[in-house]
């Protein structure tokens, strides 16, 4: 049975290794299997500091990077949040059935108003109902989400549920979770710790050109080596290791192995060669993306494409809405 699926994307940063092994590759996928609504979120970018003169930019470079990923505008519906004027009607909408308490609630909320004190904005308090009109205005029945972002897939749901019982009817469905299983690999970061991420400053880029991804790699956290025949790796060893399992052959993940467990191993040889097998996967990517960058008109096509076919859906659900909550043309 296809689903519909609604994926945001921020358009703020680059996409790095873990995006690309994360969910980037399953939306790649997913996107043959089911009917896909994929968009960058740049109304959602708004509820930071945000830079005008950086705007587009980071639009353009995000869609130019999941194109040349992968993404194909002629299977999936890839369109800009601010494209659809649909989007901030019906959260406006929805928000009159929204209650502050539960927006205030959100543990999102709460860790922003404690990075961001100076800047705690209404966008920010009522970003789950801009997610719940994301995802509603396409009646999607899958989420990709992450465990961030679970708990505004739930208010969603609620919300949903909450405007089918005021008004009587069995309009929107609640959507889940779209959950990858073991499909999801996790890349950790390069600093020893956690998984790789732009706001802990460890990640290897998509963009990343050769020099510049093989100096990150080689400053990648190690120790002094094991001394201990088939000792337990600490985690930055660790981290190497699962790198190197998700982008290089398993002769070379077995050569290393050995090596560590018999207590020969020589790190800089072992980052040598992770920096050769990620950059077999990263520079054909990067190349395609410089071109993409350079190809306005290409660009320019997708995103009318996209917001052609996303509006069309968007119009037909907020024509419906507006009927339901009473509103009339005379």
């Amino acid at each position: 049975m296809k689903e519909i699926v609604v994926s945001g994307i921020r358009s703020t940063g680059n996409l790095h290794l873990g995006n690309y092994f994360g969910a980037l590759r399953n939306f790649i996928k997913m996107q043959h299997e089911h009917t896909c609504y994929f968009f960058i979120a740049d109304y959602h970018s708004l509820t930071t500091h945000p830079d005008p003169a950086m705007l587009h930019v980071n639009v353009k470079n995000i869609l130019s990077e999941y194109l040349a990923a992968g993404l194909d505008p002629d299977v999936a519906t890839i369109f800009l949040q601010s494209d659809l004027p649909q989007i901030p009607e019906l959260y406006l909408l929805l928000n009159m059935h929204v209650y502050v308490g539960e927006l205030e609630r959100t543990v999102s909320f709460k860790e922003k108003v404690r990075k961001q004190p100076d800047n705690v904005n209404a966008g920010l308090l009522t970003y789950p109902s801009l997610m719940a009109a994301d995802i509603l205005m396409h009646k999607a029945t899958k989420v990709p989400v992450g465990k961030d972002q679970e708990q505004h897939l739930e208010m969603t749901r609620r919300f949903a549920r909450r405007f089918n019982t005021i008004y009587g009817v069995d309009y929107f469905p609640e959507p889940d979770a779209y959950n990858f299983g073991s499909e999801l690999v996790k890349i950790p970061g390069l600093d020893g710790s956690g998984k790789m991420g732009k706001s802990e400053g460890n990640c290897v880029y998509l963009i990343d050109d050769e020099k510049n991804l093989r100096k990150k790699v080689m400053r990648a956290v190690t120790d002094q080596g094991p001394t201990e025949p088939n000792s337990v790796k600490p985690e930055p060893i660790e981290n190497l290791f699962t790198i190197m399992k998700v982008v290089s052959t398993p002769d070379t993940v077995d050569y290393f192995e050995e090596k560590y467990n018999t207590c020969q191993i020589r790190y800089g040889d072992m980052k040598k060669q992770l920096a050769e097998d990620i950059l077999k996967v990263t520079l054909p990517i990067r190349n395609r993306i410089l071109e993409i960058q350079k190809d306005d008109d290409y660009l320019r096509k997708v995103v009318k494409q996209g917001a052609e076919k996303a509006r069309e859906s968007a119009s037909k659900v907020l024509s419906d809405v507006r009927q339901i909550m009473g509103f009339k043309s005379f």
